[in-house]
């Protein structure tokens, strides 16, 4: 597999143990408390196949309340998710790094950033953090990913999201991933279409 092999990349998901399986299972488990915490207004950046949200979705009983818009660049990844998404879901092919990709889809109750902040650098992790708010409801939560290798960035993350106006809800993993769940505490905040998050390693 090389570095652009985005489809790929999924394969270690289906590997039973694999760190990436057991991430899965966390992120899983925070969209399900977020959709019955009544979420019902969902962006998911860098969606991949959208294997985090989507068979969440389909099981849970509040699925035909939500809108949820899965923004990919890969073309393989955006079919996958597209075949696999139920109606109230859009699958956009583009780039996700673009706020101007949620336009009509934001302010979001779930904010989805997984598989982001591996990829990009620690200046455009604390960039990303500092414009999220702008797809999020007041009370939205977001759930966001990181290696938890040395150097391990996740506790910076942490203090870049509490910063911001996000309130800490739970960190879990181990020495090979880490999850954060965050909750957005301040106001509205309006979106600049035009502005860029984040750019891929």
């Amino acid at each position: 597999m090389t570095d652009e092999d985005w489809a790929g990349w999924h394969d270690a998901y289906d590997v039973p143990g694999s760190p990436l399986e057991r991430r899965l299972q966390v992120v899983r488990k925070w969209i399900a408390a977020a959709l019955d915490a009544g979420a019902t207004r969902v962006v998911s950046l860098c969606a991949g196949q959208g294997r985090d949200l989507l068979p969440v979705l389909a099981a849970h009983p509040g699925r035909d309340r939500v809108r949820a818009r899965l923004v990919e660049l890969d073309e393989h990844n955006v079919a996958a998710a597209r075949r696999s998404a139920p109606p109230g879901v859009e699958v956009v092919g583009g780039d996700a790094a673009l706020l101007g990709a949620y336009a009509g889809a934001v302010p979001a109750d779930l904010v989805l950033v997984c598989g982001v902040f591996g990829n990009v650098s620690d200046a455009d992790v604390r960039r990303t953090v500092g414009l999220l708010p702008q797809l999020c409801a007041p009370g939205a939560t977001v759930v966001w990913t990181r290696n938890r290798r040395e150097p391990d960035l996740v506790p910076r993350i942490c203090g870049w999201f509490e910063d911001g106006g996000f309130e800490r809800v739970e960190v879990e993993g181990d020495d090979g991933y880490g999850v954060g769940v965050h909750r957005y505490a301040g106001p509205p905040v309006a979106l600049e279409a035009g502005e860029r998050m984040f750019t891929f390693r």
